[in-house]
């Protein structure tokens, strides 16, 4: 009772920009993870073993440059329709990290890293804009402020689960247990997931947009991801936070319409 009086409480609904999707979370905020966000990055870009490429390389300085173009049309896109109260604190950063991995990301409050071996996949700077435009759509939808709150909800049924399972054997118990976990995961947490991978999709492709990039590169850039990972295992679908490489191609291409309307070269 009191953690269902504690949910309600201090439950929080948002409306995610572009999309208009409402997103109800409890148990963190955004200006919280905002703050363990800029100590995180920080201490990772100190940290001996990143290797932080230098400013005066034309890679970094071309991430930076789409960076910055990207967060000035999403500043002017977040003021223009109401949403600018969200990112008020946000101080952007950039930074090109030397690493094999296929990577980029951006935390809350727009600390973005890009890994030098995603650059041979983006190719060019339409390619990293769909990159940014992505990772930094998953930051203005507030995705880790939900995805931690979808954690709590799921470790709230889980401790009644384990109330109720209380009364059974040891064995009996560890079963219910376990089997939550993997239902937990299955058919509520991995499902969110994607949605907001499919999301990202469509907000990053209205950012690059905005921000000058022809979004119909991000379908040539999809594919050549799909070709760069198909070399390695993957898990299958349903337990997997990302969509399948055709079912998000297929959505980017009904998603680029729209998007296309704030592409002004």
């Amino acid at each position: 009772m009191a953690a269902g009086l504690f949910a309600i409480s201090s439950c929080t609904t948002t409306t995610v920009p572009l999309t208009g999707r409402k997103v109800s979370t409890f148990g963190v905020s955004a200006a919280q993870l905002e703050q363990q966000a800029a100590i995180g990055y920080a201490q990772l870009l100190s940290d001996p073993s990143t290797k932080v490429v230098s400013s005066n390389t034309s890679q970094a300085q071309m991430v930076k440059r789409v960076g910055a173009r990207i967060q000035a049309a999403v500043t002017q896109y977040m003021n223009a329709n109401g949403f600018g109260e969200q990112i008020k604190n946000y101080k952007w950063e950039f930074n090109l990290i030397d690493s094999k991995e296929i990577n980029a990301w951006c935390m809350p409050g727009g600390k973005v890293a890009v890994y030098t071996g995603i650059l041979p996949v983006t190719k060019d700077e339409a390619g990293l804009a769909t990159v940014m435009g992505h990772e930094i759509a998953h930051a203005i939808a507030q995705h880790s402020v939900e995805r931690a709150s979808d954690m709590m909800k799921a470790q709230l049924i889980g401790a009644g689960v384990g109330v109720a399972a209380s009364g059974r054997s040891e064995g009996s118990q560890a079963v219910i247990n376990e089997l939550f976990g993997i239902g937990a995961q299955t058919a509520y947490i991995l499902p969110n997931s994607r949605k907001q991978e499919l999301e990202a999709d469509k907000m990053g492709l209205s950012f690059m947009a905005m921000a000058g990039y022809n979004p119909n590169n991000a379908v040539s850039f999809w594919q050549r991801m799909a070709q760069a990972s198909s070399s390695g295992s993957k898990p299958p679908v349903f337990l997997s936070t990302h969509p399948t490489d055709q079912s998000r191609i297929a959505q980017i291409q009904r998603d680029l319409p729209e998007a296309m309307k704030y592409y002004k070269p």
